[in-house]
């Protein structure tokens, strides 16, 4: 796997060089301190991941990936927290805060290697991706496939997992186009749900269903869509 690094620090460079190395699978052809001097690189070089730093003198790091004609996968590495959510919607496989974790580090490098590459050019989160959330003063970083569903509020969605149930600020609809449709269903209106957490499917009346999930969680799915779920689950 051929990397190119891409961060201001050179401290912070030098240290995921190190982290890096003792991985025999990567190869490390290029480093660069700034934007301008990453795209030269990456056109000439085509690794096959950049670890992109986000915020640089001059360009970010989402400024690069704009003027890129060829892109790699990427994953970002930043100590700011609040870029995730845009760090995803520019299809990032992770994004990694500094200090970046020898364990957080290794669980990125799979994922890279799990993507294929013509998938890995849409614009779709992916199972094994992890969802950032703030909201308010609080942040998590939850795996999709731990996502129970999605609720619209508003112009917001709520993101249910665990016992929590967080709002970001985006619509059922924007969600719905870049989740992966053979794992996230649009029940109706106002849900979307995660098949891997139904535990029961129910008949119930005017050709709808009422979906159990595993936290025993009651969804109504619509007669428009009763029939996708029906096409879906194969029933």
């Amino acid at each position: 796997m051929k990397v190119i690094i891409i961060d201001d620090s050179r401290l912070a460079r030098n240290e995921l060089i190190r982290l890096l190395s003792a991985k025999p699978t990567i190869e490390i052809i290029g480093e660069a301190a700034n934007p301008d001097q990453a795209k030269n690189i990456i056109e000439e070089k085509k690794p096959d991941v950049i670890f992109l730093d986000i915020q640089m003198p001059g360009k970010s790091g989402f400024d690069l990936l704009e003027e890129l004609e060829f892109i790699p996968k990427v994953i970002f590495t930043t100590a700011y927290d609040q870029y995730a959510l845009k760090a995803f919607e520019f299809n990032a496989l992770d994004y990694l805060l500094k200090p970046i974790d020898s364990e957080r580090l290794a669980e990125a490098l799979i994922k890279v290697a799990n993507v294929d590459p013509e998938v890995s050019k849409a614009k779709d989160f992916y199972i094994t991706d992890q969802f950032f959330i703030k909201d308010g003063n609080k942040c998590w970083f939850v795996k999709l496939k731990e996502i129970k569903y999605f609720e619209v509020d508003g112009n917001y969605s709520r993101v249910c997992f665990g016992n929590k149930s967080p709002m970001i600020p985006r619509t059922l609809n924007y969600l719905e186009e870049r989740l992966n449709p053979a794992i996230f269903f649009r029940a109706n209106r106002k849900q979307i749900i995660n098949i891997d957490w139904i535990l029961k499917i129910e008949t119930w009346f005017n050709g709808t269903f009422k979906v159990v999930l595993k936290d025993q969680t009651e969804i109504d799915v619509s007669r428009r869509q009763a029939g996708k779920l029906k096409e879906l689950m194969s029933f």
